[in-house]
C-alpha cells in the first residue's frame, strides 16, 4: 500500500498550503472541472482554443452534433465563465473568455501527449 509507515506532519508546510488554499476558490476550480469532464465540451474548447471564435454551427459540425446539442453545450460552457458570446446579425459566435482558458487547453492537451508517449 503506497501510504506513510509512521505518522509525521511537517507542521510549517501544512500551515503554509492551508493558509494559501484560503486565499483561494477550490469550489470554483471544482466546477470548472466539472464541467470540462466531459468529452464534448473539451472538444469545443480546444476547438475555440485553434480557432479563437466559431459559430454554433461550425461547433456542430466539429462535434457531430446538431446546433442544439453544440448550443446547450456552448451555453454550459459560457455559464461557467469559460466561454463569451457574441451575436452578429444571424449568428451567434463563440469565443473562450480569455487567454488563461486557452491555456488551460493547450497544457492539458499536451500533458495527455506526454502520458501517451510514456506509455
Amino acid at each position: 500500500m503506497d501510504v506513510c509507515e509512521v505518522t509525521y506532519v511537517d507542521e510549517e508546510k501544512v500551515a503554509r498550503v492551508k493558509q494559501q488554499l484560503s486565499q483561494q476558490n477550490p469550489l470554483g476550480v471544482a466546477k470548472v472541472f466539472k464541467v470540462l469532464a466531459d468529452e464534448t465540451r473539451i472538444k469545443i474548447a480546444y476547438a475555440l482554443a485553434v480557432e479563437e471564435e466559431l459559430c454554433v454551427c461550425d461547433v456542430a459540425n466539429i462535434i457531430n452534433a446538431s446546433t442544439a446539442t453544440a448550443s446547450h453545450h456552448l451555453r454550459l460552457l459560457k455559464n461557467l465563465g469559460l466561454a463569451k458570446v457574441r451575436k452578429e446579425g444571424k449568428f451567434v459566435y463563440y469565443s473562450l473568455i480569455d487567454e488563461c482558458v486557452k491555456q488551460l487547453m493547450e497544457i492539458a492537451f499536451h500533458h495527455q501527449q506526454e502520458v501517451a508517449k510514456n506509455e
